[in-house]
């Protein structure tokens, strides 16, 4: 059944069925496990396609873990005449809201106005009537001066005109791949991590199938497939290049910082606008902390590894963060995490990248369909433009919008849910939707605690390490739970509860307990750390 694909034991079983079914053509294989690849994946299998997913790292492992976890309409397409990807932006922004409360929510934002600084609250405010129009609600509002100091105290009040309040969404970004992904297999999509594309099949220069990599085991895999889709985003110019010498991706790295909420109190997004350049940088709350980000900078050849913040870029931050907020007395020594993640743009030539517009792009070889480009908001519409692309490869199949629901309604009834409080229930249902009574029936008699620091309960933990697909401990603490990002020493400061929960869900013994630690501390260190050099080396190596 779907609910037991991802168990532990279930792995080599689920690679053992592929070799034995080389002879069966898939109508989809996709290459890429991040949210593009998932709503492919989602809206194929639920038209009844034969789909295979596939990720040469862990789901979720590059853009779509390390975003910077909004789910907005795009303000600022607004200001340069994109009317339409900001419409559809807000549309799909409040269908996620909707459909996925306690995953997707609303977060109030803010932009403080200075006297002689851009932008004035008449020119702010006349972009939100469009923004607020498109969503059907009002939600701007403006705040005078006395009001927003006494809302945020630590605020630089120097010149201080007010501030206009307006609304986004929030999300967890790796935690929304992995309900889209369980949707997919609910409706009959196979799924695999730490499996890659290592070749394309071709005939006659036709793409006809996927020559595949166990990653772990260096197993290879030959499957057929009437379609391959290149999902891979920041990536895409690498598996494409089998097709064509054309390269048209630019990958432009954005980095954060996280500090505990206590040092820097925000209850909303602020909108910062950096002192040097004047680029916007948001200070906002997230699972308890507060998050700065993000800068927009040329990453180059990125490989098949992490990206990490470069010294400049945490001084960068560091200095927004103290211009908006000068009490508060921020220092690195308050520094919990930080994380950098590589936006998949497709360039257009601009000196900037902050000047490269985020809409996706497809490009059609033969078989092999690549998509990259557009805003996490956005992935369902994105993925019915890459499915109309594929459709001469798939003949007979409607893909049209049916504005149907992208998660299943469900809601919980045991008793075990029942008793928890109401906002852990909406968590549970929000980040874990079909599995949220399963969840709750594997826990252990004192898991229902939330970790503290975090938001996430002990049960989570046990839940992801046994059933969500976890190969190596940074999958468990940096993507289907994020105490990595959110606790001291990368949540290794409950190395013992959590070596005990990972020896019982995923049968590790001492050793490999101990090689999965030193793995991931190189990781920690060296990409989600406070920078001490640039250095973008793959510890793994």
């Amino acid at each position: 059944m779907w609910q037991e694909s991802w168990q532990a034991r279930n792995r080599n079983q689920l690679l053992e069925s592929l070799k034995n079914s080389a002879s069966e053509t898939w109508d989809i294989v996709v290459a890429g496990g991040g949210i593009t690849g998932a709503g492919i994946a989602r809206e194929a299998a639920r038209r009844g396609l034969k789909v295979l997913l596939v990720d040469r790292q862990d789901f979720a492992w590059g853009t779509s873990s390390r975003s910077s976890k909004m789910v907005h309409g795009g303000l600022r397409y607004i200001a340069s005449g994109d009317i339409k990807t900001t419409m559809h932006s807000v549309t799909e922004r409040e269908r996620l809201m909707k459909e996925a409360p306690g995953l997707v929510d609303r977060m109030g934002y803010l932009m403080a106005h200075y006297k002689g600084a851009f932008p004035g609250p008449l020119v702010f405010n006349s972009l939100l009537r469009i923004y607020d129009f498109f969503a059907g609600k009002r939600y701007r509002q403006f705040h005078k001066s006395h009001d927003i100091e006494n809302l945020s105290p630590f605020i630089n009040a120097h010149n201080l005109l007010g501030a206009t309040q307006f609304a986004d969404a929030i999300t967890d970004d790796s935690r929304l791949v992995i309900r889209v992904l369980r949707e997919a297999q609910k409706d009959g999509a196979t799924a695999i991590n730490y499996v890659g594309v290592d070749a394309l099949i071709k005939n006659h220069g036709q793409v006809t199938g996927a020559q595949l990599k166990d990653e772990q085991s260096n197993q290879v895999l030959p499957v057929k497939a009437r379609v391959v889709i290149n999902a891979t985003g920041a990536w895409g110019d690498e598996l494409r290049g089998e097709m064509t010498s054309e390269q048209h991706i630019r990958p432009a790295r954005g980095s954060h910082i996280v500090v505990p909420g206590w040092r820097m109190p925000v209850a909303q997004a602020y909108t910062a606008m950096h002192p040097d350049d004047r680029r916007p940088v948001f200070i906002f709350p997230w699972e308890g902390r507060t998050v700065i980000g993000t800068t927009d900078l040329d990453n180059g050849n990125i490989g098949n590894h992490e990206v990490a913040m470069s010294r400049d870029e945490l001084e960068y931050l560091m200095k927004a963060a103290c211009a908006q907020f000068p009490k508060a007395g921020l220092t690195e020594q308050d520094i919990i995490s930080s994380w950098a993640g590589v936006r998949p743009l497709v360039s257009s030539g601009a000196l900037n990248p902050s000047k490269e517009k985020r809409n996706h792009s497809i490009w059609n070889d033969n078989g092999l369909v690549t998509v990259s480009g557009g805003k996490l908001t956005t992935f369902r519409l994105i993925a019915l433009d890459v499915l109309e692309a594929a459709a001469e490869y798939l003949p007979g199949v409607d893909f049209s919008d049916t504005d149907g629901d992208i998660f299943t309604q469900y809601k919980p009834d045991s008793s075990l849910f029942n008793q928890l409080p109401d906002y852990i229930k909406r968590r549970i249902c929000g980040h874990y939707g079909m599995d949220a009574d399963r969840l709750l029936a594997q826990a252990r008699p004192d898991e229902q605690d939330v970790i503290p620091g975090a938001r996430a309960l002990w049960a989570e933990l046990r839940w992801s390490a046994g059933n969500e697909a976890v190969v190596h401990l940074d999958d468990l603490l940096l993507r289907r739970t994020r105490l990595g990002l959110l606790l001291e020493q990368g949540g290794l400061v409950f190395a013992d509860r959590i070596k005990a929960i990972c020896q019982e869900e995923l049968s590790w013994d001492e050793q490999q307990w101990l090689q999965e630690v030193t793995r991931y501390q190189s990781i920690w260190h060296t990409y989600y750390s406070i920078p001490k050099c640039d250095n973008n080396a793959d510890p793994r190596q």
